[in-house]
């Protein structure tokens, strides 16, 4: 196998070839080190590359393949992995894309990093996220902007931006996120991948607490649906002291993802979402494909109204929030989040948006009870150019991203799971994805009806020119 074809293997595939010694841990390390070296000068998809930590532990782990049974090995052992630098990893920085804490050094590994790690994951490194996570694009001040590998004008998405970037750009076969508001599914969408934004409660915070009254929630972006499943099955799981939890799936994530569907699944569908109006054209025609597809494969399909209008302004409120919710000095954040933070209330206004939040979540997956998947658009209208509202002011700003972002949110408040699969390009030669929301708790519905359309797509799987060029 060539070095391009390897770094662009499914990190379930490079778990097989590392148990069956075909490639070594070190192997792998040294592929992306090199690879994070010559392309993420001009990609930003990485804020901070941990290569001494990660060669050490690649050195260790190919030791040990020499001493230890595979069967006794973890799932992923030997697998590069990268780590969204809103998540603490013991021993490396950890900016939260803010220019305040450039030198910030984690003293403890996040509860899902303590799982990654022990699933045998090797971790490269941290990748690029928008100041504090709170903004769609990653471009936060005193950092370069993470950019789209797709066409490097225009940007990868956020918060997750330059986690998905990363694995677009073949710079780590999987990687970590999160997604308050669309933070997974969007740069998932603008890359070419697949996220998932799973239920609430599926994935522990710990050992903080939650910040965002059950909004936000960790993901994963990966390159197949498979690759995406599997992840979570590791990150998932009750830990101590958790506000609220969901019990272990049975079957696994993985199974579901690689089972059959039992039946014909009743999928709704809408272009439109009032008061925004209809999604941009190539948007809204692939929606409209894998309708089409879905009811060829024998799926109850139909159109449905649905309204999230009643949603925007708490969800507002809680969103903006955060930025207070961070510490950070208004002086040290950006012009954006420095408006942001001016727009905070008190706490009774943002007592009275949960509670708002939380009864229009009520009626959100109220609707589902006659659907059991809801297909809808990722984003409203393709990727940005980078810098292009960077001269709007904060009041035009928010109107842009509440415009782009506008299928996402809504299950962010309700807790639902939602996955971002690719479906199309468009004339910048931008990837476009769609989204399927699954009733609560129901992550193996959505990922086995994503693997059913990956699968009747067989395609083979493109990759962007920046990515292998010069080989």
């Amino acid at each position: 196998m060539n070095k391009i074809d390897l770094a662009f293997t499914p990190a379930l595939e490079q778990a097989r070839l590392v148990r069956s010694k075909e490639v070594s841990p070190v192997e792998l390390v040294e592929l992306y080190l090199e690879r994070i070296d010559r392309l993420n000068p001009q990609l930003g998809s990485y804020f901070t590359v941990a290569a001494d930590l990660a060669r050490a532990e690649a050195v260790a782990t190919t030791e040990m393949l020499t001493k230890e049974e595979t069967a006794n090995l973890p799932p992923f052992f030997g697998v590069p992995i990268a780590i969204k630098d809103l998540t603490s990893v013991a021993g490396i920085r950890c900016t939260y894309g803010s220019r305040a804490l450039m030198d910030q050094i984690a003293a403890y590994d996040d509860g899902i990093v303590t799982r990654i790690r022990a699933a045998g994951f090797i971790i490269l490194g941290k990748t690029a996220t928008s100041e504090v996570g709170s903004l769609p694009y990653t471009e936060p001040e005193g950092f370069a902007p993470a950019r789209n590998p797709w066409n490097t004008d225009y940007t990868p998405g956020g918060s997750s931006g330059g986690a998905a970037a990363a694995v677009a750009a073949g710079l780590c076969a999987i990687a970590q996120g999160s997604d308050g508001g669309g933070s997974v599914r969007g740069p998932a969408s603008c890359c070419g991948l697949v996220g998932i934004k799973p239920s609430r409660g599926r994935v522990s915070l710990a050992p903080l607490g939650d910040r965002l009254s059950g909004v936000a929630t960790d993901g994963v972006i990966a390159r197949t649906v498979a690759d995406a499943a599997a992840l979570l099955d590791v990150m998932s799981g009750y830990i101590t002291g958790d506000p609220y939890w969901l019990p272990d799936p049975d079957p696994s994530f993985l199974t579901a993802a690689t089972s059959k569907l039992p039946a014909s699944l009743k999928i709704g569908f809408t272009t439109t979402l009032p008061p925004l109006g209809e999604a941009a054209p190539p948007i809204g025609q692939a929606v409209l494909a894998t309708a089409k597809l879905l009811e060829g494969m024998g799926h109850a399909v139909e159109p449905v109204s649905l309204d999230l209008s009643e949603l925007i302004d708490p969800f507002k409120i809680v969103w903006q929030s955060g930025v207070a919710a961070s510490g950070i000095p208004k002086a040290a954040l950006g012009k954006m989040n420095q408006w942001l933070l001016e727009q905070t209330g008190d706490v009774s206004q943002y007592l009275r948006a949960v509670a708002q939040m939380q009864i229009i979540a009520r009626k959100i997956v109220a609707f589902f009870h006659n659907f059991d998947v809801m297909l809808l658009p990722v984003y409203m209208h393709p990727a940005i150019r980078i810098g292009e509202w960077e001269n709007l002011s904060p009041e035009e700003t928010l109107a842009r991203i509440i415009n782009w972002i506008a299928p996402c949110p809504a299950f962010n408040a309700s807790g639902q799971p939602a996955i971002a699969i690719p479906a199309t390009f468009d004339s910048n030669g931008l990837p476009i994805g769609v989204q399927l929301v699954g009733r609560p708790a129901a992550e193996a519905t959505i990922l086995a009806l994503a693997a059913q359309i990956e699968a009747a797509k067989q395609a083979s799987e493109p990759r962007p020119h920046f990515a292998i060029s010069g080989y």
